[in-house]
C-alpha cells in the first residue's frame, strides 16, 4: 500500500494565506497521467496560448488555496531533459528558463506514473538535479495496487530529497495534501542533489565555476550529454572564451568513444534499478479479467479488428444519437426566421437577419449535436489509453508506407480537426517522416466535413438498415476509410519519391487501461465547442452576411409583372452578384453535374469547408416551395433550367469525394506553413488535393451518368 509522505510537508503548511503566488511547471513522461492531475487541480480556471514564436500550445492553470494563487503550466510530455522533438526542446527550454518570453518556474511538480517507475524515475532523477523546489505527484496508484505492487512512498521520498504524495487523478484521492504543498512550494528546501554519476558532476561544477556569469550545474551537464547545439548556445556563451574546447576535452575524458547519451542512460538506469529494489515490492502476478482483455487487446488481429468495431460504432452513434437534438435546432431556426418576418415584414434587414444570419449560422450549428459526439467518444478513447493502443497496433501498417506507429496519433488527432493533428506532428524526430504526416493528416474526416457528409448522407443515403447497422451510418463509416486510405496513399508516394530515405523506428510506452476522468472529458469538450461556436459566430457569419449580400444586390428592376414570388425570387437571385460569379465559374464544373449555386457555393467554402453548408442555407433560402422547409429538402428538389435534377447519385458521389480530398482550410494551410517553415508544401498540398478532389468527382459524375 502506498503511504503519503506527510512529514516532509513544511509544519506551518496551514498558513497558506500567507504565502506569494508561484510559477510551478508540471513535468512528466506522456500518458503519466499528467494532463488529467493538470485539469483536476485546475479545473476551468485555466487558458491555451502559444509560446512566443512557435505552435506549440501553453496550457497554463490557477490553482487556489486558501489565499494563495499557485500558476500551473503544464508542459509537453518528455522522456529526459534530452530533447529529440520539438515539444520535448519546449518542454526542456521552460524548464531551465531558456525560453524567450516566459518566466523561469519557481518549482516542479514532477508526475511519477506508479506503473511505470521504471521510465518516470530516469526524468525525475534528473528534475531533482536542477536544484529547484520540487514536488513528486505519483500518479495511478490505484492501478500498481490492483497489479500487485507495493511502493514505499517514504523511502522513495528519501532517495529523491524530495516530498512524495500519492494520488489518483481520476478519483481525486490524494489530491488535497498535494494542494497543500503546492500552496507551500516557496517555502520548501531546495532537493540535495543526487549524484548519480560523480564524475559528469564533478565536471559539470568545474566549468560552471569558471563561468564569467552564473550557471547552474545542470545546464552545463545537459551541455557535456547533448553537446553543443542551438538548444544551448546561449550556455556555451556565458561559459566564456575558449569555451568549445573545454567542452570538447571534457566531454573526451567523460565517454571516450561512446555515445554520451548512451553512456549517461546506462548508468542513470543503473541508478534507477537500484532505488527500484528498494522502493518496489511486487506481489505474484495475477492475471485478473482486466489483466486478460488488455492481453487479447494488445494482439494484432483482435486489436486491429476491435479498433475497427470501436470506429464502427462511433460512427453510428454519430447519426443515431444525433438526431433528435438536430430536428429541435431545426425547429428553432425555422421558428426563429419566420418570427423575423413577421417582426420585420419582407424587409432587406428581415432578409438580412433570417436568410443570412438565421439560415446561414443555423444551417451549420445544426450540426454540433453530431460533431459533439464525435468529440466525445474521440476524448475519451484518448483519456482512456486506447489511443496509445492504436499507435500500437498500426505500427507494422504503417511502416510498410515508409511510417511508424508515431503517426497514427496526428492522424487520428485530425479526425477532430487537421490543424491540433498537424502540431502533433513535432513528437516526430523525423523531418521526412513529419513532413510525410503532414501532408497525410488533412485527408482525414475532421468535424469541418462532417456537416457536409450529413448533409448529403442525410438527403441521399436511406434511413435504411443493412443488418443490425444503419446504412448511412456505414456511408459515413466508408468515407472516414477513404479518407485514411487517401492520406496513406499520399505518404506513401511522398516517401518512395520526394522524401525518400530509410523507414523510421518507433518506441511507445503503452499506458494502462484507465478509467476516464469526466471533468477531463467535459473540460477537453468544452475548450473544442468553444472553438466550433467561435469560428460560427466569426468566420461563417460573415460569410454567411456576404453571401446574403452577394444573393440580395442588385435589386432586378426587369421581373416580368404578375408572376409569383417565387418565381421572382429566382429571377433576382439569378441576375444578383452571386448568380453572375456562379456562372462566369460554372464551365469549369458543369464536366461535374454541378450549377452555377453549387459551384458557387464551393469557391466560397475554400477558406473553411463547412461555410458550404452556410452558403447553400443561404442561396436556397431563396425561391423555395412553402413546404420545403429544411436543407436537404431544397437540395432534392433543384432542378436544372431544364427541368432535370441537380442533385443525382453520381454528382452527390462525386460532391462528398471532392469534399473528401480538397483542402479547403485557410487555417490548415497556414499551420502547414508555420510547421514546416516555407510556402512551398502547403502549396503543393493545395494545388495536389484539389486536383485530386476535381479528378475524383469527374469521374464519379462522368461514370455514373454513361
Amino acid at each position: 500500500m502506498t503511504r503519503p509522505v506527510e512529514t516532509r510537508i513544511p509544519a506551518n503548511d496551514i498558513t497558506v494565506a500567507r504565502r506569494k503566488d508561484a510559477s510551478v511547471a508540471v513535468v512528466g513522461n506522456p500518458n503519466s497521467g499528467k494532463s488529467t492531475l493538470f485539469n483536476r487541480l485546475t479545473g476551468l480556471k485555466q487558458r491555451i496560448g502559444n509560446y512566443p514564436g512557435v505552435t506549440v500550445e501553453r496550457h497554463v492553470g490557477t490553482l487556489r488555496t486558501g489565499d494563495t494563487s499557485i500558476e500551473l503550466v503544464d508542459l509537453p510530455g518528455t522522456h529526459s531533459l534530452s530533447a529529440h522533438s520539438l515539444e520535448e526542446r519546449i518542454a526542456v527550454d521552460v524548464i531551465l528558463g531558456r525560453m524567450e518570453g516566459t518566466q523561469a518556474p519557481d518549482g516542479i511538480l514532477a508526475v511519477l506514473d506508479a506503473t511505470n517507475l521504471y521510465q518516470g524515475l530516469f526524468l525525475v532523477q534528473q528534475l531533482v538535479e536542477l536544484e529547484l523546489p520540487t514536488v513528486v505527484a505519483l500518479t495511478m496508484t490505484d492501478a500498481a495496487e490492483r497489479s500487485g505492487v507495493d511502493i514505499d512512498t517514504a523511502e522513495l521520498g528519501a532517495l529523491l530529497g524530495v516530498p512524495v504524495y500519492p494520488v489518483v487523478a481520476t478519483t481525486g484521492a490524494g489530491l488535497d495534501m498535494l494542494r497543500r504543498a503546492l500552496a507551500d512550494i516557496r517555502e520548501l528546501t531546495p532537493p540535495r542533489r543526487v549524484r548519480v554519476w560523480s564524475e559528469l558532476a564533478e565536471a559539470a561544477e568545474s566549468l560552471a565555476r569558471e563561468a564569467p556569469e552564473p550557471l547552474r550545474f545542470a545546464e552545463v551537464e545537459r551541455l557535456l550529454i547533448d553537446g553543443p547545439t542551438d538548444a544551448n548556445r546561449d550556455t556555451v556563451v556565458r561559459l566564456g572564451g575558449r569555451a568549445a574546447a573545454r567542452i570538447d576535452a571534457t566531454r573526451a575524458a567523460l565517454f571516450g568513444d561512446e555515445p554520451p547519451i548512451a553512456k549517461d542512460a546506462r548508468i542513470r538506469y543503473a541508478w534507477v534499478r537500484d532505488v527500484l529494489g528498494k522502493v518496489q515490492k511486487s506481489a505474484p502476478a495475477y492475471a485478473s479479467w482486466r489483466t486478460r482483455i488488455t492481453d487479447f487487446l494488445n494482439r494484432p488481429v483482435p486489436g486491429t479488428i476491435g479498433l475497427f468495431v470501436v470506429m464502427a460504432v462511433v460512427f453510428q452513434a454519430v447519426f443515431a444519437w444525433a438526431t433528435p437534438f438536430m430536428d429541435l435546432i431545426d425547429a428553432g431556426t425555422a421558428a426563429l426566421s419566420a418570427s423575423v418576418f413577421d417582426s420585420l415584414g419582407n424587409t432587406a434587414f428581415a432578409s438580412l437577419i433570417a436568410d443570412g444570419v438565421v439560415a446561414g449560422v443555423g444551417s451549420v450549428i445544426i450540426f454540433l449535436p453530431q460533431i459533439l459526439i464525435l468529440f466525445v467518444f474521440i476524448i475519451l478513447l484518448e483519456d482512456s489509453g486506447y489511443l496509445a493502443r492504436a499507435a500500437y497496433l498500426m505500427d507494422r501498417a504503417m511502416r510498410s508506407v515508409g511510417l511508424s506507429g508515431q503517426s497514427i496519433i496526428p492522424m487520428i488527432s485530425s479526425f477532430a480537426c487537421a490543424v491540433p493533428g498537424i502540431m502533433a506532428t513535432r513528437v516526430i524526430p523525423n523531418r521526412r517522416d513529419r513532413i510525410a504526416t503532414i501532408l497525410a493528416a488533412p485527408f482525414m474526416t475532421c468535424s469541418a466535413r462532417l456537416p457536409v457528409y450529413a448533409l448529403l448522407i442525410a438527403a441521399f443515403v436511406p434511413a435504411a438498415n443493412v443488418g443490425f447497422l444503419n446504412l448511412q451510418g456505414l456511408v459515413l463509416f466508408g468515407l472516414y476509410l477513404f479518407g485514411i486510405v487517401m492520406g496513406v496513399f499520399t505518404s506513401l508516394v511522398m516517401r518512395k519519391t520526394t522524401l525518400r530515405g530509410p523507414k523510421p523506428s518507433f518506441a511507445l510506452m503503452l499506458p494502462e487501461f484507465r478509467r476516464p476522468n469526466l471533468q477531463t472529458v467535459a473540460i477537453q469538450l468544452l475548450g473544442r465547442v468553444r472553438v466550433f461556436l467561435k469560428r460560427a459566430g466569426t468566420v461563417i457569419f460573415a460569410v454567411a452576411v456576404v453571401i446574403w449580400a452577394l444573393a440580395y444586390f442588385p435589386r432586378s428592376d426587369e421581373i416580368p409583372a404578375g408572376v409569383d414570388d417565387n418565381t421572382a425570387a429566382a429571377l433576382q437571385l439569378e441576375q444578383s452578384y452571386l448568380g453572375r460569379a456562379g456562372k462566369a465559374i460554372e464551365p469549369v464544373f458543369e464536366p461535374l453535374g454541378w450549377d452555377w449555386r453549387v459551384s458557387s457555393a464551393v469557391i466560397a467554402s475554400f477558406p473553411a469547408r463547412e461555410v458550404v453548408i452556410a452558403v447553400l442555407g443561404t442561396v436556397y433560402a431563396v425561391g423555395d416551395e412553402a413546404d420545403e422547409g429544411t436543407l436537404s429538402e431544397r437540395l432534392k428538389s433543384a432542378v436544372h433550367p431544364d427541368g432535370t435534377p441537380i442533385f443525382t447519385l453520381p454528382m452527390v458521389i462525386g460532391l462528398l469525394i471532392f469534399y473528401a480530398c480538397c483542402l479547403q482550410c485557410a487555417a490548415t494551410l497556414a499551420i502547414i506553413r508555420r510547421e514546416t517553415n516555407t510556402w512551398r508544401w502547403p502549396v503543393f498540398a493545395w494545388v495536389y488535393m484539389t486536383a485530386l478532389g476535381y479528378a475524383g468527382a469527374l469521374a464519379a459524375y462522368q461514370l455514373g451518368t454513361a
